[in-house]
């Protein structure tokens, strides 16, 4: 091993949810995990339709050909553990070892790539919609990392509008996710109809695929025939943010517009220019991939075992009171999670705040959060927050018919606040 075994490591999971499942966030010789759907370009917490193909890839930096398990749990809305035997949710078998793996070549950095796809031989798929979480074990059974996953059925329709705020206060920095649950009326397309919708039908409502984020707690405000009607304004606010900030690092010994220069030591190392405070400056659209990544690499033919780990250098001018608060790097190249990785440190003779930190060749998409003392996240600190920043969203339906056991995942809609409207 060359790199990050020795790394003092904890887990912080960031999660607005009242769940009781927590992610099992990686150990430091766990890189690259990418988890996605079929169809889905970037990796993330998948939403997959009942069927659809689920795909999950990791790298283990030990590189000695482990053997890995995995195993699939199902879970209620609130992440608490459902009521279902495996046999009711699971169409096959789990806790099976990962046999698709491969080492690498003609990298510096030693690595096995392992990949899991589900349905697979063993494991046909899951039987019902609703939430999961994927677990990865050792030979001893212990969690080596988990990642949640959810499946629907389209069985309503979700029309999602993006507004700006009805505050004046946020109505530059804000965005409001408005939407309706149900077909029109006169509609036959689709006769699934909602009993007491007020105590059986909940939803969760994304921005770029962070789970951390979600608001969980919006009622139905009132029906129009069979729709459910949703126009909550701070309710259902998010804070707009700024475009991501970007990286490329497909070429090793090349530096692109954001790479000040570049060292080859035991691995190469890249320098990124120092950022600074955005937040008030005017916003400037600089198209971003919504905090994702894409592994690519201009050296190899087969990216997942070609691809090299290079030690990226972060710098950030922070002049801001943090009143004992810590900044971190922020992305989905770690599932928007917040560990020891991705602390910055002050340097007091730069006058910076650094990190270094190793990651696969690729393109990267990050941005810079404060964390309170309190728990409590600012992530517009230092970007600034404008409700022209061009989010995703996603909506999810939740229904748990009266007498059910379990909650089913029954509609999801989605839009982009490019189409933001007052």
């Amino acid at each position: 091993m060359k790199l990050f075994l020795n790394a003092a490591f904890f887990l912080f999971v960031l999660n607005s949810l009242t769940a009781q499942v927590y992610e099992t966030l990686p150990p430091p010789y766990i890189h690259t995990v990418q988890f996605k759907a079929a169809g889905q370009e970037f990796s993330g917490t998948p939403i997959a339709q009942l069927g659809e193909i689920l795909t999950l890839s990791f790298d283990d930096l030990i590189a000695d050909e482990t053997n890995y398990y995995y195993v699939i749990e199902h879970y209620n809305f609130d992440w608490t553990p459902s009521d279902l035997t495996k046999n009711e949710y699971l169409n096959g078998f789990d806790n099976l070892r990962i046999m698709d793996y491969k080492n690498s070549f003609g990298t510096l950095q030693s690595y096995t790539h392992y990949e899991l796809r589900i349905p697979n031989r063993s494991t046909k798929g899951v039987k019902v919609s609703g939430n999961y979480l994927l677990k990865i074990q050792n030979e001893d059974g212990d969690v080596v990392f988990s990642r949640k996953f959810i499946v629907y059925e389209a069985l309503v329709n979700v029309r999602v509008n993006i507004k700006r705020s009805r505050d004046l206060k946020y109505i530059d920095a804000k965005q409001v996710v408005q939407f309706s649950i149900g077909n029109e009326m006169g509609s036959r397309e689709n006769e699934f109809l909602f009993r007491n919708p007020k105590k059986t039908v909940k939803t969760m409502v994304i921005q770029n695929n962070d789970l951390h984020s979600a608001i969980t707690d919006l009622e139905p405000q009132y029906t129009i025939g069979n729709q459910l009607i949703y126009k909550y304004d701070q309710e259902a606010a998010f804070w707009g943010g700024n475009e991501y900030l970007a990286f490329e690092s497909k070429d090793l010994r090349s530096a692109t517009m954001s790479t000040k220069r570049i060292e080859a030591l035991d691995l190469y190392h890249h320098f990124l220019y120092t950022d600074g405070p955005r937040g008030d400056k005017p916003y400037t659209y600089n198209p971003d991939i919504n905090g994702h990544f894409l592994i690519t690499s201009s050296e190899g033919r087969e990216d997942k075992i070609e691809a090299d780990y290079i030690v990226m250098h972060f710098s950030l001018y922070c002049f801001e009171d943090l009143n004992g608060g810590s900044l971190y790097l922020y992305g989905n190249f770690n599932n928007f999670a917040l560990d020891s990785s991705t602390k910055l440190v002050y340097n007091a003779q730069k006058k910076v705040y650094e990190l270094e930190r190793p990651f696969k060749q690729g393109y990267y998409n990050y941005k810079y959060i404060l964390l309170n003392e309190d728990g409590s996240v600012n992530d517009g600190i230092i970007s600034g927050d404008f409700d022209k920043t061009e989010n995703q969203y996603t909506v999810l339906v939740y229904y748990r018919e009266l007498g059910g056991r379990y909650d089913r995942i029954v509609g999801v809609g989605s839009a982009n606040s490019r189409n933001i409207t007052n």
